[in-house]
Parts: structure tokens; C-alpha cells; sequence
């Protein structure tokens, strides 16, 4: 009884990317995944090189084919000076991680998200892979932060 009890408060975080996806094989992906929401953790949500995956119509297209909430948490964003230090003036990612941890520290975020927010969410950012993106520092430094069971899933 007590290991049904542990899988069942086990908290499941998974992040994608959506650059070099098209819109069926991004949306069918998170059908798949089982995710409930996604959460938008880019600083910018409304870009015009974002295609589906603007803010707006992603909205749309996430509840008609899959059901899925949206939320967008610029907290879990790096601010414009740390992401422009890393992309602009190729700024080197040991220095990149740092700073955003640091950033996620002085925010506070593991106090002000509920792990019930995460848990079946996606976290969502524009990288590709998850190597070099924010989204895989935010999922470890909440695990990390809650010192909890989480199953953190790349869906690439």
C-alpha cells in the first residue's frame, strides 16, 4: 500500500522544444505524452518566427486537438540581458547556467509554483533539444528545490 501511495504523489514535469518540429508531429507528441498544460516558459510568447507556437494560436490549437490547458510563467524565463549575453554575444553556457540559476533563486520560483501546476505539464521553450534550454535547468532546479520524486521527460 505504501509504494501505491508513493506513485501516486510522484510528480511527471516533461519539456519540449518547437523549433525543427512541424505543427503535427509537435501536437501529436504531446497527445501521446499524456500532458495536461503546457507552460510557457519562453520571455517571448508572441514572436512571429514562432509559427504555431505563438501565444495566441497556440492557445487555440492546444485545447481543439489535444485538450491541453496553456499558461505562460515568464518568471521561469531568463531575463533579456542574461539570454542576449548567451545568443547575441555568444556568451559561453557554463556562464548562461549560472546566471539563470541565480535568477531563479532571487525569484523565488520553487515557492511560488504549485507542484500541482507542474505535474502532467510541459514546459515550453523554442530550443530544439533540451541540452542547451532553460526549460531543462528550470525542471532540475525544482526538483532539485522540492527534493522530490519528479520524472523530468525531454519529448524531442
Amino acid at each position: 500500500m505504501l509504494w501505491l501511495i508513493n506513485f501516486m504523489t510522484n510528480i511527471r514535469i516533461s519539456t519540449i522544444g518547437f523549433t525543427k518540429k512541424n505543427a503535427e508531429y509537435f501536437f501529436e507528441k504531446l497527445k501521446k505524452s499524456g500532458v495536461k498544460r503546457i507552460i510557457d516558459v519562453r520571455l517571448n510568447n508572441v514572436s512571429q518566427l514562432s509559427g504555431f507556437a505563438k501565444k495566441d494560436d497556440l492557445i487555440y490549437f492546444l485545447k481543439e486537438i489535444g485538450k491541453i490547458e496553456y499558461i505562460h510563467i515568464p518568471d521561469l524565463a531568463p531575463t533579456k540581458e542574461i539570454l542576449d549575453a548567451y545568443k547575441k554575444q555568444k556568451g559561453d553556457w557554463i556562464t548562461y547556467e549560472h546566471k539563470f540559476i541565480e535568477l531563479l533563486e532571487k525569484r523565488f520560483v520553487e515557492k511560488k509554483i504549485s507542484k500541482e501546476l507542474l505535474n502532467n505539464g510541459c514546459l515550453l521553450c523554442s530550443e530544439d533539444k533540451p541540452h542547451f534550454c532553460h526549460r531543462r535547468l528550470v525542471a532540475e532546479y525544482l526538483k532539485n528545490k522540492w527534493n522530490e520524486d519528479i520524472e523530468i521527460k525531454h519529448l524531442v
